[in-house]
């Protein structure tokens, strides 16, 4: 007779524990033994004991927080099983950013899948999402109303490209998370064929040289900083979000606002950003993909964290699936958003 994952999966300060493997999975404080599923710093933090993830995160890790980051690392390829105590962990791809992952947790004859963030949308930078039967799928609900729906990626990378050719002598400031979407865009820009350089804020540079070391190729990336004012008429420039309106774009010539995120399809929020050129790109499962992979995992019991939970626990409902909300604290709205 098996033991249903919610007696050995429970909801702690520290973040979602796990009993059978002693460990907890994405914790918000320090603990001794912690699986990470990716290195987004809402999920990623420094100061555990131990800690188990894919090799492309211990990595990412080791470049925001130091070597030192914890005391004990252990890294795991996807699809390699690995013994924890008294259960079974596996790593499966998440699609979200490089060397994310999703942890399979077999004990007792169940086993239950925590997706962290993840997405369904190809991406150049990183493995595709990889649906994983179970028993219990516990889900990211980021984007999780009916309203979200992702347009295709590259239409919004072509409304880009056809804004630059409109507006030759202006520069282009696209608003970008230094960890997975500025990388994405690079990428998704060489594969629509733009081959020019593309500039970048001080604060993006470690983080895409790190894609480089893990074989991802971006093509001629270079600092914005030191080039003269006029030589970046015509070009496309990543910052942070942050540095959009702040002093440091005031040295662009006459910048065209922009951002890449999945909250562009909000106008509000867009308005509020003082965004003149919005792009919906978004490194989460919008609606439909959420409700899809509900369904494909076969879980007869689904639960929904840091999001929109509500309206996935009334579909989960609606559609024959036992589900609740875990409720979870501490995980960022807008980190690789």
């Amino acid at each position: 007779m098996s033991t249903h994952p919610k007696h050995w999966l429970e909801v702690r300060p520290e973040g979602l524990y796990c009993a059978p493997a002693g460990a907890y999975i994405d914790p918000t404080r320090p603990v001794d033994r912690a699986i990470i599923t990716h290195g987004h710093s809402d999920h990623a933090r420094s100061g555990h004991g131990a800690v188990l993830a894919t090799a492309e995160t211990l990595d990412i890790m080791a470049v925001r927080y130091g070597e030192n980051f914890t005391a004990s690392r252990q890294a795991a390829a996807y699809g390699e099983i690995i013994d924890c105590r008294d259960a079974r962990i596996t790593l499966f791809p998440a699609g979200h950013i490089i060397g994310s992952a999703q942890i399979l947790i077999e004990h007792g004859g169940a086993c239950a899948v925590v997706s962290g963030d993840y997405k369904r949308h190809a991406d150049p930078t990183c493995a595709g999402f990889e649906l994983v039967k179970c028993d219990v799928f516990i889900t990211e609900a980021t984007f999780g109303l009916p309203v979200f729906r992702h347009p295709p990626v590259e239409t919004e990378v072509e409304k880009l490209l056809k804004s630059r050719a409109i507006f030759p002598d202006r520069c282009h400031l696209v608003g970008v998370y230094a960890l997975g979407k500025c990388q994405r865009l690079i990428a998704e820009l060489r594969r629509a064929g733009y081959d020019r350089p593309v500039y970048l804020h001080g604060a993006l540079i470690r983080l895409c040289d790190a894609y480089e070391a893990m074989g991802i190729a971006l093509g001629d990336i270079r600092p914005a900083a030191g080039v003269a004012k006029a030589d970046l008429r015509g070009e496309i420039v990543l910052a942070p979000p942050s540095a959009t309106s702040d002093r440091w774009s005031r040295r662009l010539p006459d910048p065209v606002p922009c951002a890449a995120s999945g909250w562009m399809q909000i106008r509000a929020r867009a308005k509020q950003r003082l965004v003149e050129l919005p792009l919906v790109i978004s490194d989460h499962a919008d609606w439909d993909d959420l409700t899809r992979t509900m369904a494909e995992t076969g879980a007869s019991e689904i639960w929904v964290t840091h999001g929109r939970e509500e309206a996935l626990v009334h579909y989960a409902a609606l559609h024959g699936m036992k589900a609740r909300a875990l409720s979870l604290l501490g995980y960022e709205e807008d980190e690789g958003e």
